[in-house]
């Protein structure tokens, strides 16, 4: 089956049970019709003047950023506690990075949304709207046109945040793209991040410091092809390994999932499923 078909079809094929969570959980976006947006001068301004300010501010300790190609495309896939993370892996980067946050950071009215569109531009996050099913592949079709430009995306393997600190188990949805377009991942650990802004938080602390470790780029393609559901899943087994090694957070051994909300959610959680 030609990739492109295979997009569309691997959603029908599989048990969708990705929850919406923050502004930079991707895996449960919708993408706005239209083409990839590109960084452009407010990305490069923003750069130019939050990197500095952040790195002043909270002086954040950063490893191995030696093993973040810089050039061609990559995945960050990291960690994932706290909302300042998607500040943080752009900050701590050593090239631009994109990921995606919800749309209504972008298009909200007035002088607080024109400061919020400007802000996440500036940080290199893609306005996407929110949906489940088909939304979650027609987001990783965004970002597999991302990489296929040669780009930097950040994704979450776990889904959602951690609320208790702990490292859950991955879901499939970042080894699928990482095996489709052949792209490295680097495995990104985050300390701290859930101390600076804890869940719930309206503004960051100043007290901590947060440590982010860049790991060694990982070549997934031995595992075999993205059609493989064996093979992304001891992708993304590998993954979850390297960010586990950076972390060293407590494993969970389970899924991050969001209690259902109704006996239909229930059911496809008991149901065995591939989380994606």
């Amino acid at each position: 089956m030609p990739i492109r078909e295979w997009n569309r079809e691997y959603p029908r094929r599989v048990t969708s049970d990705l929850v919406p969570d923050a502004a930079d959980d991707a895996a449960t976006a919708e993408v706005e019709t239209g083409p990839v947006r590109r960084m452009g001068a407010t990305y490069g301004l923003g750069r130019f003047v939050l990197t500095p300010l952040a790195r002043l501010v909270y002086r954040p300790h950063v490893q191995g950023r030696g093993n973040v190609p810089r050039s061609g495309p990559v995945i960050f896939a990291s960690n994932h506690q706290s909302f300042i993370d998607s500040i943080a892996i752009p900050v701590a980067a050593p090239r631009p990075v994109h990921f995606l946050a919800k749309s209504s950071y972008f298009d909200s009215p007035g002088l607080g949304g024109w400061v919020s569109k400007q802000f996440f531009s500036a940080i290199g996050a893609v306005p996407v709207q929110r949906g489940a099913g088909q939304a979650a592949l027609d987001a990783l079709e965004q970002q597999r046109a991302l990489l296929e430009q040669g780009s930097a995306v950040a994704l979450y393997p776990e889904g959602t945040r951690s609320l208790d600190g702990r490292l859950y188990k991955g879901r499939t949805g970042v080894a699928f793209l990482a095996l489709q377009t052949g792209a490295p991942v680097v495995p990104v650990g985050l300390i701290g991040t859930d101390k600076v802004m804890p869940v719930g938080a309206k503004m960051p602390s100043l007290t901590h410091r947060i440590t982010v470790k860049f790991g060694e780029p990982l070549d997934l393609g031995h595992h075999g092809p993205a059609t493989s559901g064996r093979a992304r899943r001891a992708a993304t087994d590998e993954i979850m390994a390297a960010i586990h090694a950076l972390s060293g957070q407590e494993l969970a051994h389970a899924y991050n999932e969001v209690p259902a909300q109704n006996p239909i959610e229930r059911i496809k959680q008991v149901l065995p499923h591939e989380r994606r």
